[in-house]
C-alpha cells in the first residue's frame, strides 16, 4: 500500500516540477504577486490634490496650510486667486479638494473668537473623500489645540476657549491604522486559493490529456491512494508557498506576525484540505486543462467577493451572508488576520479551524466519491 502511494507521490513530484514553466508559477509567481497585491490593494489615501484660496494671507492661515501640506495626506497643486476659478477645477478633476480661508481669519483666531474655514470636495469618490474629510478634521483639532495651548502659555488674560469633550482615541492591534496591515495577510490567503485550485484541479486532467490514464487503470492502485498522490504534493507546494508569501508579508512590507508560525500552518493545512477538494472536484468534471482553468476562475472570484476581503460579510444582505459560510476562504482570512495582527491562538480562532476542517473533509470526500478509474 505505502510503496504504491510512494511511487504516486515521486510520479507527482517529478511530472509537476520537471517543467521550468511550472516551477516559476509554484515559487516566482506567488512572490512577485504577493508584492504587486501589496502595494495595489490599500486604502489609504496619499497626496490629495489640494486647491487653496487664502484671502487673509496671514501668519495663522499660513501655519494652517503648512500643517495641512506637512502631515504627507494633501499636496497643494493650485492657489486661487478668484472664485470664478473654483468650479473648473472641480469640474476638470485637477483638484480633490479646495481650502478656502476668509478675511478676518487671523483676528478672529487672536481675538478668540470662532474662525470659519471652508473645505469643498469632490464627491464623485467618495471613499476617498471621506477620508480626506477624516484627515481634515485630525488636522484641525490639532491645530485648534496647539492654539489652546499658547493661549495658556500666554502672559496675562486668555480669551475663553473651553472644550466640553476631549476624545482620546486609540486603536489596537493596528495602532496607525494602515491598510496594508490588513490587507496583506488576506492576499496571503487570496494567492494560496488561486494557486492550489490552479493546480490540482488540472491533475486528473492532465492525466487524461498526456495518455497515462490508461496506464493507472490497469495499476492495482487504489481510488483513495490516487487521490492522496494528487494532493500531498500540492498541499506541500502551497505550505511552501506559505512560508514565502508570508517572508514578504514580515520583511518587504514590514507586516507585523503577532501569533504562533506552528499554529498558522495548522490552519493552512485545514485550509489546504478545502482548496484540494475543490480543485480535484474541478478535474473530476472538466474534460481539457483549459475547462479546468475556465470553471477555477468562475469559483475564484464569488469565493474572494464573498469572503469579507474588500467588503464586510455583515453589509451583505441576508441570503448572500448565508452563503458565505460555505467558503473557505471567509474562515482562513479571520486566522491569518488573528494570528498575524492579533496574535490569537487556538482558544480564540477554534470556530474557523473546526468549519475549515469539516469544509475540507467534505470536500475531499465528494472528489474521492467522485473520481473513478476510467477514461469516460
Amino acid at each position: 500500500m505505502f510503496d504504491r502511494l510512494r511511487h504516486m507521490l515521486i510520479k507527482e513530484f517529478i511530472q509537476t516540477l520537471k517543467d521550468p514553466r511550472m516551477r516559476s508559477v509554484i515559487i516566482v509567481v506567488p512572490i512577485v504577486q504577493m508584492i504587486i497585491f501589496g502595494y495595489a490593494v490599500t486604502t489609504d489615501v496619499r497626496n490629495i490634490q489640494l486647491g487653496v484660496q487664502d484671502l487673509d494671507n496671514s501668519v495663522q492661515s499660513r501655519t494652517l496650510l503648512h500643517d495641512f501640506t506637512s502631515s504627507g495626506y494633501f499636496h497643494i497643486v493650485k492657489r486661487i486667486s478668484s472664485a470664478g476659478e473654483v468650479r473648473g477645477l472641480m469640474d476638470s478633476g485637477k483638484v480633490q479638494a479646495l481650502i478656502r480661508i476668509d478675511h478676518g481669519f487671523a483676528d478672529k483666531v487672536l481675538g478668540g473668537k470662532t474662525a470659519t474655514v471652508q473645505m469643498l470636495l469632490d464627491g464623485t469618490d467618495s471613499n476617498t473623500i471621506s477620508i480626506a474629510m477624516s484627515y481634515a478634521s485630525r488636522i484641525l483639532a490639532r491645530y485648534n489645540g496647539r492654539i489652546i495651548f499658547q493661549d495658556l502659555s500666554r502672559d496675562g488674560p486668555a480669551p475663553d476657549r473651553r472644550s466640553a469633550v476631549d476624545l482620546d482615541s486609540r486603536a489596537w492591534f493596528n495602532g496607525n491604522l494602515e491598510s496594508r496591515d490588513y490587507y496583506v495577510p488576506g492576499v496571503l490567503a487570496l494567492l494560496l486559493m488561486v494557486v492550489v485550485i490552479m493546480l490540482s484541479s488540472m491533475a486528473i486532467v492532465r492525466e487524461r490529456e498526456i495518455g497515462t490514464m490508461e496506464q493507472l487503470m490497469v495499476t492495482p492502485i487504489r481510488r483513495w491512494e490516487f487521490i492522496l498522490g494528487k494532493t500531498i504534493p500540492f498541499g506541500l507546494i502551497g505550505l511552501l508557498d506559505v512560508l514565502l508569501i508570508s517572508a514578504v508579508a514580515l520583511f518587504w512590507f514590514k507586516v507585523p506576525l503577532r501569533g504562533s508560525v506552528f499554529l498558522l500552518l495548522a490552519g493552512t493545512v485545514v485550509y489546504l484540505m478545502s482548496m484540494l477538494g475543490v480543485g480535484l472536484l474541478i478535474s473530476t468534471v472538466s474534460r481539457t486543462q483549459q475547462q479546468a482553468m475556465m470553471t477555477a476562475f468562475f469559483f475564484n472570484l464569488p469565493a474572494v467577493l464573498l469572503s469579507g476581503f474588500f467588503y464586510p460579510i455583515h453589509n451583505m444582505p441576508g441570503i448572500v451572508q448565508v452563503l458565505t459560510y460555505a467558503d473557505p476562504l471567509r474562515y482562513f482570512i479571520v486566522v491569518v488576520r488573528g494570528i498575524f495582527l492579533k496574535g490569537v491562538g487556538i482558544g480564540i480562532l477554534w470556530p474557523q479551524f473546526l468549519a475549515l476542517a469539516a469544509l475540507g473533509t467534505l470536500l475531499l470526500f465528494t472528489a474521492t466519491k467522485r473520481f473513478h478509474k476510467t477514461m469516460s
